[in-house]
């Protein structure tokens, strides 16, 4: 478990480069295809900006945008009283909880490091649950955190969207302007500009398929997670069954949230599945079932 964590850690900064590759040679791209290095200048300058942007108020964008609303003790000791309970157990500094009035049954993580997280949780969930199986998801979410999921999932997010952001403008720029070689004369090279424009057109697709499959591994890890803190891997389990029996889509979110829900919210078709963010209910029911035969 600690070596999965501490190569999870790792595989961060190669991800994080990743993504910066991408960025830089877009930016390389509309640098050459445009005959202006000063485009690359600003793609750079702009898509760091936005990202630092995101990593200290994605949070509580998202927050917003699925309506949640922080609770105190005696607003829901239930839901409370087992985060807390779980934060002490994982020597986790307590993170502040949120309750979203929602008939679907789903929860999140998210924020930037474990002094600064929340966890939210819909009236649904709280609903449906049980209370071995409520522990097991907040310690599904309390894993994210303790795993430091909820940071790159952040800096992820931020930069997914700054790379369809470039994409969509220099898009733009091609429809209208047009590419110019290095004196400004209309045309350029036209093998560089198809070139270019593929480019931009696949580089948001590839983003979005490397965030899914960094999400997917990190499901698997926090549900591991949160199996070794509470010693009781079927709860989860239980809960999981549950999700994939009653889940439906959650009526404030968008779908570059999606990734922080414990269960999909946007209920994929087969083409979509591609992309999804969260591997099948049931590989990681039977993932936890083989952990409870451990114990």
């Amino acid at each position: 478990m600690y070596r999965a964590i501490a190569k999870n850690k790792r595989n961060t900064v190669f991800i994080i480069l990743l993504f910066l590759v991408i960025i830089g040679g877009l930016g390389w791209l509309a640098g050459y295809v445009y005959g202006s290095w000063s485009i690359t200048i600003t793609v750079l300058v702009v898509a760091t900006g936005y990202a630092v942007i995101q990593y200290f108020l994605a949070s509580r964008l998202a927050l917003g945008v699925a309506g949640g609303h922080e609770i105190q003790k005696a607003d829901n000791p239930r839901l409370y009283r087992i985060v807390e309970n779980l934060a002490i157990t994982d020597g986790l500094p307590m993170p502040k909880v949120y309750i979203i009035d929602d008939p679907a049954p789903n929860a999140f993580a998210t924020g930037r490091d474990p002094k600064h997280a929340y966890v939210a949780a819909t009236t649904g969930l709280l609903d449906i649950m049980d209370d071995d199986e409520l522990e097991g998801v907040m310690a599904h979410e309390m894993g994210h955190v303790q795993n430091y999921d909820i940071r790159v999932s952040m800096i992820v997010f931020g930069l997914v969207v700054a790379i369809g952001f470039i994409a969509d403008m220099l898009l733009r720029l091609s429809f209208f302007g047009g590419g110019r070689d290095n004196r400004g004369n209309g045309g350029g090279n036209p093998v560089m500009l198809v070139i270019g424009l593929a480019a931009m057109i696949v580089a948001p697709l590839v983003a979005a398929g490397v965030q899914a499959a960094i999400s997917r591994q990190r499901e698997y890890l926090a549900d591991a997670t949160g199996a070794m803190t509470t010693r009781h891997p079927d709860g989860l389990a239980s809960a999981l069954k549950k999700l994939e029996t009653y889940g439906r889509p959650v009526r404030k979110q968008n779908s570059s949230m999606a990734h922080l829900w414990i269960s999909d919210p946007n209920k994929p078709g087969v083409i979509a599945k591609l992309f999804s963010t969260h591997p099948p209910l049931e590989d990681r029911i039977a993932r936890l079932q083989k952990i409870g035969g451990g114990f």
